[in-house]
This record gives structure tokens, C-alpha cells and sequence, in this order.
């Protein structure tokens, strides 16, 4: 068979990838418009991105969901990693599928379910809406985002390896640190990324457990759109999309150079 695309597949696949993202360009070509009227092209114009370094409260946002993502992608990285190793090494051990259930429930369980519950939670322990419990909150949501990804890995691991490693006298730990860490870790670099992505594009979990002086960015950008969009949420969504794509270009490169760094020789 032929593997050239047929004309209607080339037309199919146009108008998906028209669908997906020109919507994404326009957002990001309107931020550059000169006028105030996010419909309205008037020119070519940096301003708003200006405006945006002077909107302190959009700032603070920007700050508090840079802070949570990266505390709770590398949480839920060390955990979702551990869980993995459990379940792809430990065999049909008592509680397996409880153990699993708990890890992946988060896949599955509609986001206002998980906000509410952690919500009432926190509430119920008395601690107070802050940093720390939307930070947790997202830990618990991307858990197992993370545990599928490094389990996917473990799935096709070469355990001979490790072996080989504790057959020349290496503990366990240090057959783990030295030579299992290594060849997972463009897994487990991915399971980062997708974890701060995710964290960094949650509204409804950070709704219910974010408080006074933890808003972040989604939430301070649903709140003003309510009111109307101006191009200053253009801007600062297209610095969004950004940090996104230069983090998931670095991912890509890390899992593509890192599989070739830690394939072991013939």
C-alpha cells in the first residue's frame, strides 16, 4: 500500500488541525493588536504585553501557579514514580487492586468531584485555604497521570540489568539510583511535564481549595473574562501557551536524547 495521503485524508486532516488550533493563533495574533477592542485589528502593537508587566494581580497569579505547578508536578513525579514501581514490580500483592484503584481513581473522576471532596476535607481537618492545599490538591490529581507513564516504561524494562547490577554487588537502592533511575528517566521527565502542564491549566480543583492570597492564574483569567476579555488576558494567555511549548519541547527533547544516552551497549 501506498504512503502517500489520499486527497480527502489531506482535507481531513486540514480541518482537524484548523479546528485545534487556529482558534490558539488568533488569541495569540489579537494580543499583539493595537486596540482596545479584542475584535477589532488596529495595527501591530506590543502594548498590552506592557500593560501585562504592570498588572501586578495577573502577576501574582502568574507567580502562584508557577509555584504550585512546580511543587506539585515534582511531588506527584517522586509519588506517582514509587507507585509505579510498586505496581509493575510487586506482583498480585494483597490489596493490589485497592492500591490501584486509589492511584487511578483521579484519571477518571470528574474534576468538580475531586475539588469538593478535597474541599470538605480540608475543611473537616481544619486546615486553612492557602498554597499548600491547592498544591496537595494537584498532587492528588496528577498522581496517576504520572504512575501511567513511568508504569507504560516498566512495562518493557529490561530487568536483566538490574541483575546484572546486584549480581556485581550493588544493594538494592543503589541499583535503583544508579542503573532502573536512569533508563526510566525520560518516563519519568514526561510524567513532570504532564503534571505541571496539567496543574498549570486547572481551574475547577483550584477553585475549591485555593483561598485569599493563593489565586492562580486560570482563576484570576476566568474571573476578568467575566466581565469582558481584553487583550491583557490575550497576552498573558499567550505567555501561557508558551511556557507550555517550550516545557513540552524540552520533554520531547529530554525523552528523545535520554532514550538514546541510556540504551545499553550490544
Amino acid at each position: 500500500m501506498s504512503g502517500r495521503l489520499s486527497r480527502f485524508d489531506l482535507v481531513r486532516l486540514t480541518l482537524a488541525l484548523a479546528f485545534l488550533y487556529v482558534p490558539i493563533l488568533l488569541l495569540v495574533l489579537y494580543s499583539f493588536n493595537a486596540s482596545r477592542l479584542v475584535t477589532v485589528w488596529a495595527g501591530f502593537s506590543t502594548q498590552w504585553y506592557g500593560s501585562l508587566l504592570r498588572n501586578q494581580a495577573l502577576l501574582d497569579s502568574a507567580w502562584m501557579s508557577l509555584k504550585v505547578g512546580i511543587a506539585s508536578a515534582t511531588i506527584a513525579t517522586v509519588l506517582g514514580t514509587l507507585a509505579a514501581l510498586a505496581l509493575a514490580r510487586s506482583g498480585r500483592f494483597r490489596g493490589r487492586a485497592v492500591f490501584a484503584g486509589m492511584v487511578y481513581a483521579p484519571l477518571v473522576m470528574p474534576e468538580i468531584i475531586t475539588g469538593l471532596s478535597l474541599l470538605l476535607f480540608f475543611v473537616a481537618i481544619g486546615m486553612d485555604r492557602g498554597f499548600w492545599t491547592v498544591t496537595i490538591a494537584h498532587t492528588t490529581f496528577t498522581i496517576g497521570f504520572v504512575a501511567v507513564i513511568v508504569q507504560s516504561r516498566l512495562a518493557g524494562f529490561d530487568r536483566s540489568l538490574e541483575e546484572a547490577a546486584m549480581d556485581l554487588g550493588a544493594p538494592p537502592l543503589q541499583t535503583f539510583l544508579l542503573v532502573t533511575l536512569p533508563l526510566i528517566a525520560p518516563a519519568v521527565g514526561a510524567g513532570w511535564v504532564l503534571a505541571f502542564t496539567l496543574s498549570l491549566d486547572d481551574l475547577v480543583i483550584a477553585s475549591f481549595t485555593s483561598g485569599p492570597g493563593s489565586t492562580t492564574l486560570p482563576m484570576r483569567i476566568y474571573s476578568q473574562v467575566r466581565l469582558g476579555v481584553t487583550p491583557e488576558i490575550n497576552a498573558a494567555s499567550t505567555l501561557m501557551i508558551l511556557v507550555v511549548v517550550i516545557i513540552v519541547l524540552a520533554g520531547s527533547l529530554l525523552a528523545k536524547f535520554g532514550g538514546r544516552n541510556t540504551v545499553a551497549p550490544a
